[in-house]
């Protein structure tokens, strides 16, 4: 490709007559590095940074960042020194790099690799979060070139890393394209099986379900004209799979509960013809109770806002409207790159506070300490973070109106520890909403919580069978073990069970849950299908830290949906 091809393909943009001058003398310098370089396809190696700048330019960042962006594999890839990119390219080209290199550069494996990758790309996220952006379209690219990669175990990894690491950050910086398209990429590797099936069950759905939304559509513009609102864009959207098959699961695969197969989103003006459009929708047709998600008033943690709302629409069926301004379908497409600014959202200034939008990042220095001091092995930090940074994620309030962000599931003692060490220590009973509450009921976006305190309260070993963040868990098992000593039963036999459970998809996922929610680890598990009994069994062996420990995994598998009966011990006593 020519620098002429090249700039075709830019986007019609802001840039400057330097601007073009940068990045021309990028494309020839990366052209020139990657010479005679092929990829695993058998193309040109140059044509993935090219890729990797576009993205980086569609997204709307400034021309430095995508000159990185075609800059980004010189140094690992052909050995060009760092101190060269800064002497043509200037320092902030060279940080930028550089940054992107030393994500790249792992030198372990298994649960150290992933351990290590994260705390990479949350070390980058706090110096500049343009490392980052540019780290995952270069994962983007290479998701969309994985086929041609001839090793399936290698394919099967990256796509794994994909979907637990790549896919993630791009969640919490709210760049939901991305993300989307990442989670699909990797699909297909990771799952295989329940990729196929839902491709084949889309192509079923999917034609009746456009050709319906198509008698939609113009009724919907027809009534905005008449009461005046202009939309800027009025299209269907198509749900993504992986999206599509993790609703699935909590829905135990019944179709008949997705109504967002294809939705229909509604672009307009400003906040309040959002409301209008919301206003004339409900006017139109019967909403369905419980499914209006204000999420402007009330924006997603990081930074989503929309309106959505299910109604009853033509004969009956259920459609669901999506209506947002055209500033925030950027921001929910693109996240913080949709308004990114170097003064305000790159590289913090000595002394200067991080970005609102990445307070988040602020958290993980705990655990840094703690892993690096060796207080927290790499299994623990791993499912830490995954619980407490990259679950599905909530919004509640205290009762001053400030937004906290905890993991879906999350109870009303994970807000007191979060809130404070000494709130969650002292906490005698929570409000929600202004009604008592008990503290193992899961909170719910937008619930208004207060905790009450007493100086003589202290935590209970019970409220570790509910609490959800490692946070509120780690203080009341310090507690715990100051009070009762050392708790743990080192040289414990393995505890084993028999669990018979109904055939259905992600039961065996949701029994190992149950007890790692404990915070036990499955030291062995077996399958078994029994000719005489409808239902099959799985046979699970592990090590509890307690005698508590075996009354909480049974109480928390006998809740698991599909589960029939549970056997423990040699005594095969039911439960």
């Amino acid at each position: 490709m020519t620098w002429i091809e090249y700039k075709k393909q830019l986007p019609k943009s802001h840039f400057s007559k330097e601007d073009l001058n940068l990045l021309e003398a990028a494309f020839l310098y990366a052209t020139k590095a990657h010479e005679r370089q092929k990829r695993h396809s058998g193309d040109d190696y140059i044509l993935h940074p090219i890729a990797v700048s576009l993205k980086v330019a569609e997204i709307g960042l400034d021309s430095q960042t995508i000159a990185a962006a075609l800059l980004h594999d010189t140094v690992e890839d052909k050995g060009a020194e760092l101190k060269e990119i800064r002497k043509r390219f200037g320092e902030n080209i060279a940080f930028l790099v550089d940054g992107v290199t030393k994500v790249d550069k792992l030198r372990y494996h298994g649960v150290e690799r992933t351990v290590e990758s994260m705390r990479k790309m949350f070390l980058a996220v706090a110096k500049d979060v343009r490392v980052v952006i540019i780290k995952l379209c270069d994962r983007l690219h290479n998701m969309e070139t994985l086929s041609s990669l001839p090793y399936p175990e290698k394919r099967e990894r990256i796509a794994k890393e994909t979907l637990d690491i790549y896919a993630s950050v791009a969640d919490r910086l709210g760049m939901g394209e991305i993300k989307a398209q990442l989670e699909d990429l990797a699909f297909r590797y990771v799952y295989p099986d329940e990729y196929f099936w839902i491709e084949e069950e889309v192509k079923k759905r999917l034609p009746e379900r456009e050709i319906y939304l198509e008698r939609v559509m113009p009724i919907i513009k027809k009534e905005l004209n008449r009461e005046g609102i202009k939309a800027l864009e009025i299209h269907a959207r198509a749900k993504h799979y992986y999206s599509l098959w993790k609703k699935l699961q909590r829905y135990d695969m019944d179709w008949e509960r997705i109504f967002d197969l294809v939705a229909v989103r509604i672009i307009i003006h400003d906040v309040n013809d959002a409301y209008g459009v919301l206003g004339l929708i409900h006017k139109h047709w019967k909403p369905l109770p419980g499914r209006i998600k204000d999420y402007i008033a009330l924006p997603k943690p990081n930074g989503y806002q929309s309106l959505h709302t299910t109604v009853f629409c033509i004969d009956g069926q259920i459609v669901e409207f999506q209506i947002r301004t055209e500033e925030m379908h950027k921001e929910a497409e693109f996240g913080i790159a949709a308004h990114w600014m170097w003064e305000h959202a790159g590289k913090p200034k000595e002394g200067a506070s991080i970005n609102p939008k990445l307070a988040w990042v602020a958290q993980l220095k705990e655990w840094q300490s703690s892993f690096r001091k060796g207080k927290m092995n790499s299994e623990d930090f791993l499912e830490s973070l995954k619980i407490d940074f990259f679950k599905d994620r909530i919004f509640v309030l205290t009762p001053k109106g400030d937004v906290i962000d905890l993991p879906e599931g999350a109870t009303s003692i994970d807000f007191a520890y979060h809130i404070h060490s000494e709130i969650g220590d002292h906490a005698v009973g929570a409000k929600v909403n202004g009604k008592m509450s008990s503290f193992d009921a899961e909170l719910h976006s937008g619930d208004v919580v207060e905790i009450l305190t007493k100086k003589n309260q202290h935590p209970s070993r019970e409220w570790l069978t509910f609490v959800k963040t490692s946070m509120a868990r780690n203080h009341i098992r310090r507690y715990v073990r100051e009070q009762t000593g050392k708790i743990l039963l080192r040289k414990q036999e393995p505890i084993e069970i028999v669990v018979e459970i109904e055939d259905r998809v992600g039961i065996l996922k949701d029994v190992s849950s149950a007890i790692a929610s404990s915070g036990i680890s499955i030291k062995d598990i077996e399958s078994h299908v029994r000719g005489d009994n409808a239902y099959a069994s799985i046979k699970i062996s592990f090590i509890p830290h307690s005698k508590d420990d075996i009354h909480r995994v049974r109480a928390r598998i006998k809740r698991v949906k599909g589960v029939q009966s549970v056997k423990i011990g040699r005594r095969e006593r039911t439960i």
